[in-house]
């Protein structure tokens, strides 16, 4: 059984960072991308962050050069490198996998708040 776990979410002030994390069991080495989606209430989960097993990534746009995703193969974690964070950001975030047979996993969500 897969089980992604994220922790490292919270309240920050804007303009400020965060860094939350997602830990797999059992090894990310099994999923071909990972990744992290936010969602707003009343809204469709929307892509934030994705990284291959090769490490190219994309983002979405309201978060290019502010957002770095990056994975530690030897840890099984997926982290978010969050900057410069804004009011608007303020949404509960999940991480993804999908495993070589195009299987989804998610995980519990975390919370972040951007407030003053």
């Amino acid at each position: 059984q897969v089980q992604l776990v994220e922790s490292g979410g919270g309240l920050v002030q804007p303009g400020g960072s965060l860094r939350p994390s997602c830990a797999a069991s059992g090894g990310i080495f099994r999923f071909n991308a990972m990744g992290w989606y936010r969602q707003a209430p009343g809204k469709q989960r929307e892509l934030v962050a994705v990284i291959g097993s090769g490490g190219s990534t994309n983002y979405a746009d309201s978060v290019k050069g502010r957002l770095t995703i990056s994975r530690d193969n030897a840890k099984n974690t997926v982290c978010l490198q969050m900057n410069s964070l804004k009011p608007e950001d303020t949404v509960v975030y999940y991480c993804h996998a999908r495993d070589w047979g195009w299987v989804d996993y998610w995980g519990q969500g975390t919370q972040v708040t951007v407030s003053s």
